[in-house]
Parts: C-alpha cells; sequence; structure tokens
C-alpha cells in the first residue's frame, strides 16, 4: 500500500473507531521469533497495526551485509501482510522511518529493545500529539544476522 493509501485507510478508520493507531518497522528480512515477538506486542499497543518495511536499498545502504536482503521487498511485504496481526503494511526508501511516520501519524511507535524511547526514529512526532512509545524486550538468542550465520554454516558444500 502506498503511504497516501495508507494515511487515507486510517483517516477512515479514525472516522469510525475509537483507537489507537500503532506503527513498528524493520526490515524483516526472514521473519523469526523475535520478529513475532515484536509484532504481537505492537498489536497489543494499540487496535491498528501499521508496519514499516525497508526498501531493498534502504536495507543495502543500511549495511546488513552484501547478500542482504535475502528478501525481496515485495516479499517481505507480502509475507508481513499474511499475518494476522498486521493491518497494513507500507514500504519506505529512505534511511528512517521519519518520513512516513510524519505522514501516516500513529498513535504509538513500537520498536524491539535494541533501541530506547529516545533513539526510536518518530518519537518527537508521536509524543507532540500526544502519543507514546512502547520498547518490546529482545528475544534472546533471536536474529536474522544469526539465522543466516546458521544456515550458512549447515550448508552441505
Amino acid at each position: 500500500m502506498t503511504w497516501s493509501e495508507a494515511a487515507a485507510w486510517i483517516t477512515a478508520w479514525r472516522a469510525t473507531h475509537q483507537g489507537q493507531v500503532v506503527f513498528t518497522n524493520g526490515v524483516f528480512d526472514l521473519l523469526h521469533p523475535g520478529h513475532i515477538d515484536v509484532l504481537t506486542g505492537a498489536r497489543a499497543a494499540g487496535d491498528m497495526l501499521i508496519v514499516g518495511v525497508n526498501s531493498d536499498a534502504s536495507v543495502r545502504r543500511l549495511g546488513k551485509g552484501p547478500d542482504r536482503p535475502v528478501r525481496s521487498e515485495a516479499e517481505r511485504e507480502y509475507v508481513l501482510a499474511g499475518l494476522a496481526a498486521v493491518d497494513v503494511v507500507v514500504v519506505f526508501d529512505q534511511d528512517t522511518p521519519l518520513e512516513v511516520v510524519q505522514v501516516l501519524q500513529p498513535d504509538v511507535i513500537v520498536k524491539g529493545g535494541d533501541y530506547t524511547p529516545d533513539t526510536v526514529v518518530g518519537t518527537d512526532v508521536v509524543r507532540a500529539r500526544g502519543g507514546r512509545v512502547v520498547i518490546i524486550p529482545l528475544t534472546p538468542g533471536q536474529s536474522t544476522t544469526g539465522l543466516i550465520a546458521k544456515l550458512r554454516s549447515s550448508r552441505v558444500e
């Protein structure tokens, strides 16, 4: 969904609902339990969950590694959109989700425990509207980088 389509959808939803719109974002390259914990926690923090997904180009700029992303942005968007906890998925090409947060104006931003409220991009936008930032503790032993390393080390050549 485009940002403008998502913004229009949020506006229509807010016209008929009293709940809070939640935003989280990430690469979501190979979904693992840590991703599910963040998405479930994000969903529990409000009534509608919007997930921002880094575009392929922005993932490469993040320096995640020469073979990242493993899955294309279209594949990552498709998988996330199929999850019951997720209402809307938008892709952003910028290095941070600040612009998409400014456009969508969520009530809550959720990030994983490798962040603090003060390091979450968009905190000021959400708090200026009376919103909040929620940090979900990291799930021990879960990371895409670790998963990729494990898969590589178990590869039969």
